[in-house]
This record gives C-alpha cells, sequence and structure tokens, in this order.
C-alpha cells in the first residue's frame, strides 16, 4: 500500500455546527464527543471555518485578565492578533469564534502532503473536503502518525505486492526485503539500474517506512548518458 489518502485515515461523520451556533453548545459538543475542535460549516455542508478549544478558552483568558488588571489595554492601540483574540473573548456565536478561512484538505490527498499543510499553517486539524469543496471528514495529527504504527511485517508484505510484483512486474523473492522498526534494507541483483531507482523510490512511499538502505545492484545501466557542458551550452543556442 503505498501512502495511502486522506480518505483512509480520516474520522467520518463529522461533530459539526452552524454559524448560528451558540457559545455554550459549542462548548457542549466538544465537551459531549471529547473532540479538541470542529469545524463550521453552512446549510450545504462547506466548510466556513475551525473552532478549537483555544478559541472558547480566549474568553476565560481575557475575562481573567480583566479581572486582575482592569485597566489592561486602555489608551492603547491593539495589534491585528490582539483585536481578533478580543473578538473571540466576546464573541456569541460560532461565526464569531471560528477561525476563518478555513485550511482543509481533498479527500484525494496523500497524508504527506496533509502533513506538510498541517506543518505550514501550524494546525493540528484539516478538514477533508470533496471535489464540490463540502466536508466529508476531519483528519488530526494523531490519524496521520497513526501510518508509523504499522507492523514491519505489515510493511513487508505491501513492498513484496506494491513494489516487487506490481510494479517491478519481478517475482516475490526476486529481492530480499528486511525491515526492522520501519528501516528497510532492500538487497538483491536486478537486471537494469532503472529497476534499483523505481524500487527504492516506490519503497520510499509505503506507509510505516522510515527509511530505506540500498543494496541492490544491478546487470545493465539503461541511463541515458550526461551531456558534455560543451553540448549542453550548444543544444542551449539552438
Amino acid at each position: 500500500m503505498l501512502h495511502r489518502r486522506i480518505e483512509r485515515v480520516m474520522t467520518a461523520p463529522v461533530v459539526t455546527v452552524r454559524p448560528d451556533t451558540p457559545y455554550k453548545a459549542v462548548a457542549e459538543l466538544l465537551a459531549a464527543h471529547r473532540i479538541s475542535g470542529l469545524p463550521v460549516v453552512d446549510a450545504d455542508g462547506a466548510v466556513l471555518g475551525v473552532i478549537s478549544e483555544t478559541d472558547l478558552m480566549a474568553r476565560q483568558v481575557l475575562a481573567e485578565e480583566q479581572w486582575l488588571n482592569p485597566s489592561r489595554g486602555h489608551g492603547r492601540p491593539l495589534t491585528r492578533a490582539a483585536r481578533t483574540e478580543s473578538a473571540k473573548a466576546q464573541a456569541q456565536t460560532a461565526r464569531e469564534l471560528m477561525s476563518a478561512p478555513p485550511v482543509t484538505v481533498h479527500s484525494g490527498a496523500g497524508v504527506v502532503e496533509a502533513a506538510r499543510t498541517m506543518a505550514r499553517h501550524h494546525v493540528e486539524r484539516l478538514p477533508v473536503i470533496d471535489d464540490e469543496h463540502r466536508l466529508v471528514g476531519i483528519v488530526t495529527r494523531r490519524d496521520l502518525l497513526s501510518v508509523f504504527l504499522r507492523t514491519d511485517a505489515e510493511i513487508r508484505s505491501d513492498i513484496v505486492e506494491e513494489v516487487v510484483v506490481r510494479t517491478l512486474w519481478l517475482a516475490p523473492k526476486s529481492i530480499m526485503i528486511d525491515v526492522a522498526d520501519g528501516v528497510v534494507t532492500l538487497t538483491g541483483r536486478l537486471e537494469r539500474n532503472s529497476q534499483v531507482a523505481d524500487a527504492v523510490r516506490m519503497t520510499q512511499q509505503v506507509d510505516g517506512v522510515v527509511r530505506v538502505v540500498n543494496r541492490l545492484d544491478h546487470t545493465l545501466d539503461d541511463e541515458l548518458p550526461r551531456l558534455s557542458q560543451e553540448t549542453q551550452e550548444w543544444l542551449r543556442t539552438l
């Protein structure tokens, strides 16, 4: 199984709220379902924003700070972040609480793409949408990390089936495959060096693989020779 799609690890159906859902109802849903965040959707199922526990806690934090220091912020211009925080602290509905626009991922995306999106945007969950931009699921960091909980036997089985048999069109025992704690060692001799490159590249894409140690050899070199610098310069003048 090569890098699985998000739809294989996402949670569905999703607990959602509408824009006019009251603050207290949002808090009750998070507590009842033991989740730390949820999407806000419109009547058509399109994602408008995302609410996290942090958004709800802003009200409590600001209230306590104002109680401890009633003059905090008086007479001083607020930064954009401070204005956002202040607005969330006074929010009464999901629309006022949510972070928007939402960071989403398509159901056809892979787990690696989703992980990169999470890291780039510093979010812990991603609403999953379909081609019509409607919500179909949600994926969290824990869901993405689950691919690295696969056993060595499961990983080895996928490499044999997906890489050796279906990609290289070879017999299952054509390559010696050893997997230890997610580290895969490939040993053996293939006919062409392009097969070696394909074997390593495709093995790296199998869910749960941490690293690939390449000990494969080849009989024939079927890569095109590299052009000399003079030839490359001459081709650019054409």
